[in-house]
């Protein structure tokens, strides 16, 4: 009886050590976010001030994507777009390509936070799959909506027709409930004043020599119902740093944080899903529901997505808090897919209520923007959910897991390279002009094209090919083969980064359930045999 007891205090002393290394991760992800504003913002807006760069729509689709990475927040970025086209500086058809470029940057965190599980091989190819199935998706969703927007406009022309036909008034403020929780902790360290970002975006030349670090904060108001400005309170009100510096402290703090709470995390989450628990909560989170109602479970995984994200104002909190869960295996990538549709659908429902608190004269544009937002992100589910085969992002972020967890360098290089370098490149170009771009861009995707249905017919009938296409042996093994890039990466690094292992499915899937859960669940092992046998 006595061990009973000791065993349900001691499940109590892991839920409590749970939700506490949860909120100061919650709490360092916010932190995150005011350090990269910090460092970046005011280049931010200062990029947003050049209204002749946003009018081609590559170019504003890079810059939301740049400016969303810098910032750490979509939500940032998409406040300072809906003031750029309330003080008409900016037309609701120029932003509606930034948003989109928003809605790619905002994935590169929870992206980070899945390199923080590449000590184990099994882990980090899950945990990164289902970080990336979301950068697959927004990368999916505007390479297919950007060029239809571009022809026919059909998100500015549903949202004007939506915004016409109801008499909508200026309402309350979004509800901020996560804040309320995490406030009291976030406050005490930094508090910014992200209307500077807004003056410099908007053209206030004055606004370039004002620190974002909060000085003066509104506390109450008198008798006579005046606002009073007192000493904001927090750890660097009267440190007489540069924005970069503090921004650079808070960076390396904030990282130290959000690193040792979800190695905490994935700890305590590994040491209570044991044995039968593990196979149970495993079972029940990935199971879908009786034929013939199979297909709702998707469904209900968005809601719940979105409903959980709605609560928690943030798609990076939610994201990011998931994909340790897929890292260890208590979510499979087919269940995590729509809980992060959900999340993209639901971090846009705040950003309607947010605008519904617009003045009146600002508040059809900004509740229009709010909307190409959310109608967005349903077109994309649209697309790329309904019908299983179209699930692309699944098969992409899978593959691209297999290929981290034998080549851990490759991560680093998938970052850089989607979230900088790439966009970078087409903006730089689409400053050249429409011909440069063309010039460039037309070759290298007539190439991708190619390879793409190569790699196709490869796969699906290699007996229409001339045997000499049918692999890819026929190219230098440094074009088609990441090993001998691996031998460079090792030599220049002096580390071993390589484990072979096969990159098929199959393997996946025996990674997935027979190793991890052979060796971490011992007695789940015939619960996962019956598993490998279907």
């Amino acid at each position: 009886m006595a061990w009973k007891i000791i065993a349900v205090f001691r499940g109590f002393g892991k839920v409590i050590l749970l939700l506490g290394f949860l909120y100061f991760f919650v709490c360092s992800l916010d932190i995150l976010s005011s350090a990269f504003q910090l460092v970046g913002g005011k280049m931010a807006g200062e990029i947003f001030s050049d209204g002749s760069l946003l009018s081609n729509p590559l170019g504003g689709l890079m810059i939301g994507v740049l400016v969303t990475v810098l910032v750490q927040s979509s939500s940032t970025s998409t406040s300072v777009i809906v003031s750029l086209v309330s003080s008409s500086l900016l037309t609701v058809k120029a932003a509606i390509p930034i948003i989109m470029g928003a809605n790619i940057g905002t994935s590169v965190t929870n992206t980070m936070v899945a390199l923080l599980q590449a000590g184990d091989r099994n882990e980090f190819r899950r945990a990164f799959a289902g970080a990336t199935v979301h950068d697959f998706f927004n990368w999916l969703s505007v390479l297919v909506l950007l060029p239809l927007e571009a022809i026919t406009n059909y998100l500015y022309h549903l949202t004007n027709v939506i915004v016409k036909s109801f008499n909508i008034k200026s309402g309350d403020d979004a509800p901020e409930l996560l804040k309320v929780i995490t406030d009291p902790l976030t406050k005490l360290i930094i508090q910014l004043d992200k209307k500077v970002i807004n003056e410099i975006a908007t053209g206030n030349e004055a606004a370039k020599n004002k620190s974002l670090i909060k000085i003066w904060c509104e506390t109450f108001k008198n008798v006579v119902m005046v606002p009073l400005l007192l000493p904001g309170k927090h750890a660097f009100v009267d440190v007489s740093l540069s924005d970069l510096s503090i921004g650079l402290i808070l960076l390396a703090l904030s990282l130290m944080v959000l690193c040792t709470c979800l190695i905490l995390i994935v700890k305590v989450l590994n040491s209570g899903l044991k044995g039968q628990v593990a196979a149970v909560i495993k079972k029940t989170i990935n199971t879908d529901f009786p034929f013939p109602f199979a297909w709702l479970a998707g469904y209900l995984a968005i809601l719940v997505g979105a409903g959980i994200t709605f609560l928690v104002q943030s798609s990076s909190v939610f994201t990011s808090a998931i994909t340790p869960l897929v890292g260890i295996g208590v979510i499979s990538l087919e269940r995590a897919y729509p809980l992060t549709l959900g999340s993209n659908i639901g971090t846009t429902t705040t950003a309607i209520l947010a605008a519904l608190a617009s003045p009146g004269n600002t508040l059809q544009s900004s509740l229009q923007i709010a909307l190409c937002h959310f109608f967005f992100n349903i077109s994309g589910v649209l697309l790329w959910y309904p019908i299983p085969f179209t699930r692309l992002p699944i098969r992409l972020a899978r593959g691209l897991g297999n290929i981290t967890a034998n080549y851990r360098w490759f991560a680093i290089f998938y970052l850089i390279f989607c979230f900088l370098l790439t966009p970078l490149a087409v903006f730089g170009l689409s400053l050249a002009g429409w011909p440069v771009l063309v010039g460039v861009g037309a070759p290298i995707l007539l190439v991708l094209l190619v390879v793409l249905v190569m790699r196709v017919l490869q796969a699906r009938c290699p007996q229409v090919l001339p045997k000499k296409l049918q692999t890819w042996d026929f190219l230098p093994l440094w074009m088609h083969s990441l090993q001998p890039w691996d031998g460079l990466v090792s030599l220049l690094t002096g580390s071993c980064c390589q484990l072979r292992r096969c990159h098929c499915s199959r393997c996946w899937e025996q990674d997935e359930d027979q190793e991890k859960f052979s060796q971490q669940f011992p007695s789940s092992k015939e619960y996962v045999g019956k598993e490998n046998v279907r």
